[in-house]
């Protein structure tokens, strides 16, 4: 069985990785269940594996945070919905690409239930939409803006960190970074497109879904 957490308030960065870190090293030892742990942070930002110091933009304006996981630099802060999996990779066919795909296929399930289109694209991490009441871009390319971020680590075959869902953030907190490396497009939330969601109906959707995306154990 999978252990659903949900934590009131806004929850310390450190600590929350210390604490993944902790609960995936169960898992691995066969000490601890399969985690999805649901969580708001304060406002920072994390660069991953891959950031560029240039996409950290106004590096004055919050907190950040180094991280192992991969990506480049993402924005957390409240309003946004954070969901933490820390799940057995090897239990469930360790193959990489497709739990990624899978975390992908999750996120556009959950945004599917309030009626809105989630699609990825290549050679872009995350969940994009469709903005046609945008202008198009200077090379005539339709507008899109992200509004999840996907960025994983993996040991001993466990993952953690996980993704993030844009629910009502403060979205100019984004300027200061480069989001993911990608400059082209913009960022966006559940309540810019127009849907008056609360964190509590993501949270709702986002348990339905997983079990429809992920399944149980093999």
């Amino acid at each position: 069985m999978v252990e659903w957490i949900t934590s009131d308030g806004l929850t310390d960065y450190r600590a929350a990785e210390a604490w993944m870190e902790a609960r995936a090293a169960g898992i691995a030892a066969g000490t601890a269940s399969e985690c999805i742990w649901l969580v708001e942070h304060p406002p920072l930002y994390t660069a991953g594996t891959s950031a560029k110091p240039a996409d950290l933009t106004d590096p004055d304006r919050f907190a950040v945070y180094p991280t192992k996981r991969g990506g480049q630099y993402t924005y957390h802060g409240p309003g946004q919905r954070v969901a933490y999996v820390m799940l057995d990779v090897a239990a469930r066919g360790r193959d990489v690409r497709c739990f990624v795909r899978q975390l992908e296929d999750w996120v556009i399930a959950t945004l599917d239930e309030f009626n809105l289109r989630g699609e990825i694209r290549s050679g872009r991490v995350g969940v994009w939409i469709a903005r046609p009441d945008k202008p198009h871009l200077p090379d005539g390319s339709p507008a899109e803006d992200k509004i999840a971020a996907i960025g994983i680590r993996l040991r001993k075959w466990v993952s953690f960190h996980g993704l993030s869902i844009n629910v009502e953030p403060d979205l100019s907190h984004f300027d200061g970074i480069v989001p993911c490396g990608i400059s082209d497009y913009g960022v966006t939330s559940l309540v810019d497109m127009g849907l008056p969601v609360t964190m509590a109906d993501v949270d709702v959707i986002l348990r339905r879904t997983f079990e429809e995306t992920f399944g149980p154990l093999a």
